[in-house]
């Protein structure tokens, strides 16, 4: 996918991108490639398949979701900034707070968010179920995204209890979703979500199946949950 088709694409989603934002993204393609080579962010480095793989799917999670009208955004384990960083890209106006275990992968997000001139993004260096317990940021968010890091019974409760009554968490996923569902629906209804939509579809060139799940939090989540660190994926609500 080249700039082109990616603008273009874009624009027919209804999400048109001034070249102020085009630059924004092909600075962030050059930096993530140059912090790669230190650190390890991602596996996939040749252009046109970043603009796909990652660019164009973190923006998706916008074409079947109010990302576009909503004021706060949560993104956990966002790694090298997926989604986030792009969706903040296509909507400015949005308040992003990243929360990754990682201290490197913050490191790289804070250049990059000073390089972008990027606003209202806030960046913690926490374990998600701390992170969760937290007064300040429980059940605080209108959405909370998250994209390839964890399996969904185990997402849930790193996710779940930091979105607000009638937010949306917002699940990314591969070809592995209906399955994935089919082990993490209890800990979603445990945890105070119920899924509104369900929605598959193929990247447009290299037509890998994505799944995006829309979580709607219908009720508080008990005060228990999020476990301690490690509990989650050693123990999940299946």
């Amino acid at each position: 996918m080249n700039d082109t088709e990616f603008h273009t694409l874009l624009t027919e989603k209804g999400i048109p991108l001034t070249q102020t934002q085009m630059d924004q993204f092909q600075l962030y393609y050059e930096l993530l490639i140059e912090w790669n080579e230190k650190i390890n962010l991602t596996a996939i480095t040749e252009r046109n398949e970043v603009y796909e793989k990652h660019f164009f799917d973190s923006i998706s999670a916008a074409f079947y979701s109010p990302i576009k009208t909503i004021h706060s955004l949560c993104d956990v384990g966002a790694g090298a900034g997926f989604p986030s960083i792009p969706l903040k890209i296509c909507f400015p106006h949005l308040h992003v707070t990243i929360v990754d275990s990682l201290n490197k992968r913050i490191s790289f997000l804070e250049g990059l968010v000073s390089s972008l001139k990027l606003e209202n993004v806030q960046l913690f260096h926490a374990r998600a179920e701390e992170f969760g317990r937290r007064p300040e940021h429980r059940e605080q968010y209108d959405a909370v995204t998250a994209r390839a890091v964890a399996r969904m019974s185990v997402l849930s409760e790193l996710c779940i209890p930091l979105v607000k009554l009638n937010g949306l968490f917002i699940a990314l996923k591969g070809s592995q979703g209906d399955e994935e569902w089919n082990t993490g629906k209890k800990a979603v209804s445990i945890l105070g979500g119920e899924l509104v939509e369900q929605v598959s579809f193929n990247l447009p060139y290299e037509e890998h199946k994505r799944t995006i799940y829309l979580i709607k939090k219908v009720k508080p989540t008990p005060n228990k949950y999020p476990r301690k660190p490690g509990m989650p994926n050693k123990q999940p609500l299946e």
